[in-house]
Parts: C-alpha cells; structure tokens; sequence
C-alpha cells in the first residue's frame, strides 16, 4: 500500500514540474525573454527581464482608468519571473551605493515619480509583491510621460555622459524613466 501511494505521489509531483515549465514557457510567447548589457572597462551590468506588449492597453495610470499598471502599485518591471540586475562592481544607482551581487529589481510607478526597488531575493515568479524586508533599497526617479510611444516594454542603457553617467532607461508606452547609474 505504501509503495502504491509513493509511485501515486511521484506521478503528480513530476505531472505539477512538467505543467509547470510548459506553464512558464508557453508566457513566454506573449512577454518574451531579454538581456539588456553594458560594459565599460572591466565594469559589467546585466539584466534579465521579461518584454510583455501593450496591445491597446492603458499602461500606466489610475485603477479608474483600468490601467493595467495602476500607480502607487507595486510591478516587477517587466512580467514572468522577477526582473534581474546584476553587477560585477560598486556602483552608485541613482543616489545610492549597490555593492557587485545578483538582485531583482520592482517599481511602484507614479505619476511623475517612480520609485525603484533593488532586492536581495531575485529567484522569483510572478506577481506577487517582493518582500520588503528584503530590500537593499528604494529610491526615487522623475518620469517621462510624453516619450514616443513603445509598443513593447524596454530596459537599455544610453552610453555614458560627460560625468562619466550612464543612464538606465526603462521605456513602455508613453513613460520614460532614466536612472543615472556611475562608478562607485
């Protein structure tokens, strides 16, 4: 009997792994997977993230409006598993100093701040908020809400200025959102 209920047991354990990497795959096809890099010298910066679409949708604005980002909402930057930052090196992301680790990183957005969370869990699925006590920290970045339209969520970054700045640039929709990130 015994042998009976873990053969039983086994089957539905590997049935609920298979159906769930079909289940994370088959997402993919309506939110697919990039990496957005940067290197300069032997600093290096990787994200991974999911790229879903706007399809019609009001982005980002008030729950009234249906918005499929409401505002003061918690959003892991992307959609599927958690968005990852990585860094090899001390860096300064916007005001704050991000020691070389693996993170994932969520927003609240807001009408003209958003603020932009760094976590120190990064091996996360779905939407269910981050743990807060898990933060590194939070920090707040004016946005852009009159950027040319972007049918599909973008994370890049654009070359380093003058100060030696680069600049992080979330981009969906009709927002626009830049992080200055430096050398520490």
């Amino acid at each position: 009997m015994l042998k009976k209920i873990l053969i039983i047991t086994g089957i539905i354990v590997v049935g609920l792994i298979v159906f769930f990497n079909w289940f994370k795959k088959d997402t993919k096809k309506h939110s697919p997977s990039a990496v957005t890099q940067i290197k300069d010298g032997d600093l290096a910066i990787t994200i991974n993230y999911c790229r879903p679409y706007a399809k019609g949708r009001v982005i980002f604005g008030d729950e009234q409006a249906e918005a499929l980002q409401p505002y003061g909402k918690y959003w892991r930057l992307g959609a599927n598993e958690a968005t990852t930052f990585e860094n090899n090196q001390s860096i300064m992301f916007n005001d704050k100093e991000l020691a070389p680790g693996k993170y994932s990183m969520y927003a609240y957005p807001g009408a003209t701040l958003w603020t932009i969370c760094i976590n120190k869990e990064w091996d996360r699925w779905g939407a269910q908020e981050a743990n807060a006590e898990q933060d590194v920290f939070r920090t707040e970045v004016p946005c852009n809400n009159k950027a040319p339209f972007e049918e599909q969520f973008s994370i890049n970054f654009e070359p380093k200025d003058t100060t030696n700045t680069f600049q992080l640039v979330f981009h969906w929709d009709k927002t626009e959102i830049k992080v200055p990130i430096k050398r520490k």
